[in-house]
């Protein structure tokens, strides 16, 4: 049984479902303020836009693209972070990605993080400025730093615990600056991890040097880079969203696929609000699901990370009330023998104080 510090989920991390306006929108019923939004159009075929505060409103970066920065996208972005949502408005050309009219349907992800600070980076080479915004009751924070170019530079990610996830991007250079990501269970051994691509449906591939290769440090404090442009180009801006794992409230783990539509079922110790898993030794998207659009077991609407598609209906995960279950045989979910990651954020803990009902959808 999952017992958990974090009685309600809702107070870090919340799906939203919200409906285009066309002109400048606010957004509101998330229940904090947030400091990481992830939004991507339900109804288009538009990029995924990711903002946060530590970079600042306006400032996008697209979770399919190598793209760097853009400020004041052309194309609608969030110029506002509130108290209880954001808002959201449109760019010199319009609004499609985050908040067209005519009906238009859009999820944001939403994650809170909350206390500030800076410093200097630490490490082999130069050392560089950062600042960052972490929560350490749900395990997440946001750090900006400045690259240095050289291996074994280290970025203080200031969880207090190993990190589990490291999702790592270029802000300054689009070019062959791939989203690099880290997930405990991709490794050729614990001090020489792979790397799987956020904007890419490729593999999980040897790391070379975006962690570094051979004295990778991944620990309460700090995580290495090698000399990668994507993760560590010398005075190049970058952003890094650091998860480690909270009993009942987030776990990031790994599955193996049957190839069968009584798919395995991964126990999470809690109801999921928010699932995104990726095949690791096969080309597959990154898929997400959530407990906030329409859709019912085995009917969940999925979404991908590294794809500007609109959302669809292939019956391929039920979202119960303590994990979910494959009930699809594609080899990019449930191929036989194949070998998966995902992360997952609870909608209502197993057992806390709260006595929130955990009823499967």
């Amino acid at each position: 049984m999952a017992y958990t510090t974090i009685n309600k989920s809702t107070d870090h991390f919340n799906a939203l479902a919200y409906s285009g306006t066309g002109s400048t929108n606010a957004v509101t019923g998330v229940g904090f303020q947030p400091d990481w939004v992830w939004i991507k159009q339900r109804t288009g075929s538009t990029p995924s836009k990711i903002f946060d505060s530590v970079r600042g409103a306006s400032k996008s970066i697209k979770s399919n693209s190598t793209d760097g920065e853009a400020t004041n996208e052309e194309n609608g972005y969030l110029n506002a972070f509130g108290s209880d949502g954001f808002t959201v408005t449109a760019g010199s050309t319009g609004s499609n990605d985050v908040n067209a009219s005519s009906g238009s349907k859009y999820v944001a992800w939403n994650w809170k993080a909350g206390t500030t600070g800076s410093g200097t980076t630490t490490g082999s080479g130069t050392g560089k400025a950062y600042s960052y915004s972490v929560n350490t009751t749900s395990g997440f924070s946001i750090t900006k730093y400045v690259g240095n170019g050289t291996a074994g530079h280290t970025i203080p990610h200031n969880l207090g615990a190993t990190p589990s996830i490291i999702i790592v991007k270029n802000l300054t250079d689009s070019s062959n600056s791939f989203w690099g990501v880290y997930h405990k269970n991709a490794f050729v051994s614990q001090s020489d991890p792979n790397v799987i691509y956020l904007n890419a449906n490729n593999s999980q591939a040897d790391d070379v040097n975006v962690w570094g290769n051979s004295s990778v440090t991944i620990n309460s404090t700090s995580f290495s880079l090698g000399d990668y442009n994507g993760s560590n180009g010398n005075n190049d801006n970058f952003i890094s969203y650091v998860f480690s794992e909270k009993v009942g409230y987030s776990k990031f783990g790994t599955y193996v696929g049957n190839s069968n539509a009584n798919g395995p079922f991964i126990y999470l110790g809690f109801k999921p609000a928010f699932i995104m898993f990726k095949r690791l030794d096969g080309a597959s998207n990154w898929f997400m699901f959530d407990n906030e659009r329409e859709g019912y077991n085995s009917e969940n609407k999925r979404l991908m990370a590294d794809d500007s598609g609109s959302e669809a209906d292939p019956g391929e995960t039920e979202i119960l009330s303590n994990g979910f279950k494959l009930r699809f045989t594609s080899g990019n979910v449930n191929g036989a023998g194949g070998s998966y990651i995902y992360m997952a954020f609870a909608e209502a803990p197993l057992v806390g104080t709260n006595n929130v009902p955990c009823t499967a959808r």
